[in-house]
C-alpha cells in the first residue's frame, strides 16, 4: 500500500510540475515575444490562468500531506490524549464531508457552464471548471492516505513520522 501510495503522490506531484513548467513557457515566451519582436500571443493570459487554477487544485492534495493549510493545531494539542484523538476523528469526518459536498458542487457547477467558452482559445469552461472536483478528489484520496497516521500522531512541526 505503501508504494501505491508513493506512486500516487509522484504522479500528482509530476502533474503539479508539469502544469507549472507550463506555464512558465507561455509567459516567459509572451514576454520574450513582447520585448524582442513587439508581439503578444493572444491566447498566454488564458493559458496561464487555467493553469494556475488547476495548480491550485491539483497542489492542494499535497500541501494537506505536509499540513500546510490552515489549521489550529494549539487547540487539539491542549487536550489529553483520547480528546485529541476524537477530536482528530471528527476533523477527518468534517474533511471528507466537505470534499466531498465540494466535489458535488464542482460537477454541478461544471455542468452549468458547459455551453460557455472562453474568450481567445474558445476552451469549453467545462474543462477549466473540471480543476475544482478534480482537486477535491484528490484531496479525498490523499486524506484516505494520511488519515491513521493524522489519527495517531498529527500534523506536529518537525513531526516527520506524522508526515509520512
Amino acid at each position: 500500500m505503501r508504494r501505491i501510495e508513493r506512486v500516487f503522490v509522484i504522479l500528482n506531484g509530476t502533474a503539479v510540475i508539469a502544469g507549472l513548467a507550463l506555464m512558465a513557457v507561455v509567459v516567459g515566451w509572451n514576454v520574450a515575444g513582447r520585448y524582442w519582436g513587439g508581439f503578444s500571443l493572444p491566447w498566454s493570459d488564458e493559458v496561464a490562468r487555467y493553469t494556475m487554477i488547476w495548480l491550485t487544485f491539483l497542489g492542494s492534495g499535497l500541501a494537506l500531506r505536509e499540513g500546510a493549510h490552515v489549521a489550529i493545531a494549539n487547540a487539539q494539542e491542549a487536550l489529553p490524549g483520547p480528546a485529541q484523538y476524537a477530536l482528530r476523528w471528527a476533523i477527518l469526518l468534517i474533511l471528507f464531508g466537505f470534499f466531498a459536498f465540494m466535489v458535488w458542487v464542482g460537477i454541478d457547477y461544471m455542468n452549468r457552464m458547459a455551453i460557455q467558452k472562453s474568450a481567445a482559445l474558445r476552451l469549453p469552461m467545462r474543462w477549466v471548471y473540471a480543476a475544482m472536483p478534480a482537486g477535491f478528489a484528490l484531496m479525498i484520496v490523499h486524506l484516505a492516505l494520511i488519515a491513521p497516521r493524522y489519527l495517531r500522531a498529527g500534523f506536529a512541526p518537525g513531526d516527520e513520522a506524522a508526515r509520512g
